[in-house]
């Protein structure tokens, strides 16, 4: 292995099934997502306040059939004491390129080098393009793997390449996944800087919401509704993730369904229905339980992940999803619980909506106490062994599964909007206070009141691993492991 590399900056020269738009699909062919602790390292490693060149290695692994996401999983700093470095140069030795290759090697990941610009200048240059050629060569003849480059400037921002031959080309998106979900268009990139995210609520927002995948899982009285207002703002790519149909039941609250639809799978009715008035866009249905193999491959395909389900079991799976596919993650819930009077009667205790927001790394939905152990338990003895279920219950092992009153369309709107603003605050920041403050929020109806609650208010447990991609068994779930053929 010969040298790590030589930097110098130069000045800058002026199945899907359900697969059936109707019109233009979005167009990306790389996206690299990095977790929020992984980008805050690398940028406190690369900046440490010296105003010279730094250096580090960035592994992750590689996921996606339909187009590549890159997820970065780990920094291997290269020590300042080891490199030479000035404001727009460094050499750095190659014994930690060859550490990367071995960690590399041994997870199947994918090898980043990147560096830093601390003059601000975001773009590659000409010693850049020349050191690449002979590092991204070790590196892929150590890996047997596609190689990649980035530069990072003080903003946090990246900019990134890959190799598969000695022509680079550049990666479409790379998006941080934190508090804020940052997005840096290589396109819209120049010397100067990255563009600038537009402002909220604007014909620009909703040209860059048109570059976006967004999958929602669960499209019934809220998932639908979500859906819609999704669709309508521009999104460019909708994955729809539903196993059930649409009954006479749910007339009251899944918008554009009629009486027509009865029996029809709920995923297609919606596509079917966005089809109708959206032209410029793609819509995918995916007709299965979330807990399948195949809806998972499909889900991990998105940028951003929307859960809308009424179960614990709907829930943990999208918690495993945005970990270990590194995908900001909104999580909507409603109801409306009921107390008993003296006299015999009952009246409504509350009226509430509920949002969650969870990044890859941060507090999940079950650290939140969204869901549990007891409840996924209930669940599965519903289904299996609803005598057992009653036992357990009644023995005080469980607390069961309470029944609330259904949500009405008014509530699911209301807690629908409430969640697809979320998702616009986190995108296009427009708020007067930081997103932090804003992992959770409540909103009481009967009471006339709303509840927020920080990120720094949860306890990390750390649950899920986190960007490990489509490693097997999926998800970490045997249930969801390739199935074994029989002989």
């Amino acid at each position: 292995m010969g040298p790590g590399a030589r930097y110098a900056r130069d000045p800058p020269r002026s199945r899907r099934r359900g697969l059936a738009s109707r019109g233009r699909a979005m167009k990306r062919n790389h996206t690299l997502v990095l977790p929020a602790k992984v980008a805050d390292e690398l940028r406190a490693h690369l900046f440490p306040g010296d105003g010279l060149e730094a250096a580090a290695l960035l592994l992750g692994t590689v996921t996606g059939q339909h187009r590549k996401k890159w997820l970065g999983r780990e920094v291997i700093c290269v020590p300042y004491e080891c490199c030479t470095r000035q404001p727009n140069f460094i050499i750095w030795p190659g014994e930690y390129v060859e550490t990367a290759i071995d960690r590399a090697l041994a997870r199947g990941d994918a090898v980043i080098a990147v560096h830093s610009h601390p003059g601000g200048v975001f773009a590659f240059s000409g010693a850049d393009d020349e050191s690449d050629r002979v590092l991204m060569n070790s590196i892929r003849h150590g890996t047997d793997r596609t190689a990649g480059s980035a530069i990072m400037i003080p903003s946090g921002a990246v900019r990134a390449r890959l190799y598969e031959g000695d022509r680079a080309t550049p990666f479409d998106l790379v998006m941080k996944a934190g508090t804020d979900i940052e997005t840096w268009w290589n396109d819209g990139a120049t010397a100067s800087g990255p563009m600038k995210p537009p402002m909220a609520f604007t014909g620009d927002m909703r040209a860059l919401l048109g570059r976006l995948s967004v999958c929602i899982i669960g499209v019934s009285g809220t998932g639908s509704i979500v859906a819609e207002q999704l669709a309508r703002l521009g999104v460019g790519e909708i994955i729809l993730i539903d196993f059930d149909k649409i009954e006479e039941r749910n007339l009251n609250r899944i918008l554009n369904a009629t009486l027509a639809d009865i029996g029809s799978l709920k995923v297609e009715v919606f596509a079917d229905a966005i089809r109708r008035y959206r032209s410029d866009g793609e819509v995918i249905s995916v007709p299965d339980s979330v807990a399948t193999r195949e809806a998972v491959l499909a889900a991990c395909e998105a940028d951003i992940l929307i859960s809308c389900v009424d179960s614990a079991e709907g829930r943990h799976i999208a918690d495993r999803l945005a970990a270990c596919f590194a995908m900001p993650l909104f999580d909507v819930g409603v109801a409306i619980p009921t107390e008993p009077m003296p006299d015999g009667g009952r009246r409504i205790a509350e009226v509430y909506g509920r949002v969650d927001y969870v990044y890859p790394g941060g507090s999940s939905l079950i650290d939140r106490g969204v869901y549990d152990a007891a409840l996924l338990e209930a669940e599965y003895l519903a289904r299996t062994a609803p005598h057992a279920l009653a036992r357990k219950v009644a023995d005080g092992y469980l607390r069961g599964m309470a029944e609330e009153a259904p949500g009405v369309i008014t509530l699911n709107m209301r807690a629908a909007s409430a969640c697809v603003i979320e998702c616009i605050a986190r995108l296009f920041p427009f708020r007067e206070f930081a997103n932090e403050t804003r992992a959770r929020t409540i909103f009481m109806l009967a009471e006339g009141d709303e509840d927020v609650f920080a990120e720094s208010q949860f306890q990390n447990g750390h649950r899920f691993p986190v960007a490990e991609g489509a490693a097997e068994p999926l998800l970490g779930l045997p249930a969801l492991a390739i199935p074994r053929r029989v002989a």
